[in-house]
């Protein structure tokens, strides 16, 4: 069965990760996805490796491939009058266009939402940016590194400064990247819809660093609520106890306790009941203000054991803990391996290249996983021709102009 975007065609401008994360997405739910490139390079991060999957003439990093399965690679130059006019072509055969040029980047090309509007006035064109089209922050550029510190996450993120290794971190990945790619995929969704029900297209305004405070959640709202700027404090949790990581006989676990008939059921299974039935540490508020003396208490007991000892102990007690896998070990686990989480898709020189599954899952329709990460401009020449119904001499004609690269 088609994915629920069959149908749906998609003119992806972006490059880096939060554009072409969403693009992913949008392929993966079945629409075809056209994603242009330049001519000389393509997407930045062909070269962001190693490692890198091929190593011949054309390799594709790591990088790269996290982001851009299902789609088909067009280069084009948009610096040029005939490309910008291919750009059009293409847009009128579409319903969404996904860029990240820098604010307007994109109208010196006529390329921009207002100008593209008048082609198809049906167009879903979603924009992503640092800072947004508007505001002081809008001419600026913005990379996740930096709006992760802008934004806030940096400052509760990475061990307390009074503590060994102290000091701001940003996360393994660049979560505001993918958040905003996800936000925006979700922001299309929308316009879709309202499309279907009044034919109107519209111009999406996607920034990181209002993404990023979006995603700031419960800790933004601490800061609202309570007029305190949250802190760092490594692994452990501002308003749950216990909640963090503990040493082990043989390495280092998460136990994440959420409520107080959890804490009871660690307790029993630790072998200290009464410490369940203490006053100080009886509901979760009493926890969190007696963090300083339970926190000891339980470290000293988890640590008399190793982590698969705890591992089941905490399953048999149905109380939420694991441990602390290595990327590895995650692509090793046997749940991870029962949901089908590591792909591998076919590339057009007929490589098994791996890919990591979308993890949506839905009962009547599919996630489609029909096309590898492309080299560079490998589906020019077909789109051209399906598309724009482009046929051999046209074809040549264009190639001749060297716009096509």
């Amino acid at each position: 069965m088609a994915g629920p975007l069959s149908g749906i065609r998609v003119l992806d401008l972006s490059r880096i990760l939060a554009g072409p994360w969403a693009s992913q997405c949008l392929a993966d739910l079945g629409a075809d996805v056209i994603k242009i490139e330049n001519p000389n390079g393509g997407d930045d991060t062909r070269t962001w490796g190693p490692p890198f999957f091929d190593e011949g003439e054309q390799p594709l990093s790591a990088y790269f491939m996290c982001a851009n399965r299902g789609k088909r690679s067009v280069t084009v130059d948009i610096a040029k009058a005939q490309g910008q006019a291919l750009i059009r072509r293409l847009v009128a055969e579409s319903d969404i266009v996904i860029e990240n040029f820098k604010v307007g980047g994109l109208k010196k090309y006529g390329l921009d939402y207002a100008s593209l509007a008048k082609v198809n006035p049906g167009l879903i064109y979603c924009s992503i940016t640092g800072f947004g089209q508007t505001g002081p922050y809008a001419s600026r550029p913005g990379y996740d590194l930096l709006i992760q510190a802008v934004g806030g996450l940096m400052s509760i993120t990475g061990e307390a400064d009074d503590q060994p290794g102290g000091g701001p971190q940003r996360a393994g990945v660049a979560v505001t990247d993918l958040f905003t790619g996800l936000y925006s995929t979700i922001a299309i969704l929308g316009a879709v819809h309202h499309r279907e029900k009044t034919g109107e297209g519209q111009h999406i305004d996607m920034a990181l660093l209002d993404t990023q405070a979006a995603v700031l959640a419960n800790q933004g709202s601490y800061y609202l609520v309570s007029g305190k700027a949250p802190k760092r404090q490594g692994n452990s949790h501002p308003t749950i106890v216990p909640y963090q990581s503990f040493a082990t006989k043989d390495g280092h676990m998460i136990l994440a306790v959420g409520n107080d008939g959890q804490f009871a059921r660690f307790c029993e299974a630790a072998g200290m009941p009464a410490l369940a039935e203490d006053e100080r540490f009886i509901t979760n508020p009493a926890r969190v203000a007696n963090r300083e003396v339970l926190v000891p208490i339980v470290a000293g007991i988890v640590a008399g054991k190793t982590t698969d000892e705890w591992v089941a102990i905490l399953e048999a007690a149905n109380v939420p803990g694991g441990p602390i896998n290595t990327i590895d070990r995650v692509f090793a686990d046997g749940q991870v391996k029962a949901r089908g989480i590591e792909l591998a898709l076919t590339a057009t020189d007929g490589t098994l290249m791996p890919s990591v599954a979308n993890p949506i899952r839905y009962s009547k329709t599919d996630i489609e996983y029909k096309k590898a990460p492309p080299f560079l401009g490998e589906d020019t020449d077909d789109v051209l021709r399906e598309v724009l119904a482009l046929d051999d001499e046209a074809l040549a004609q264009v190639r001749a102009s060297r716009v096509l690269g």
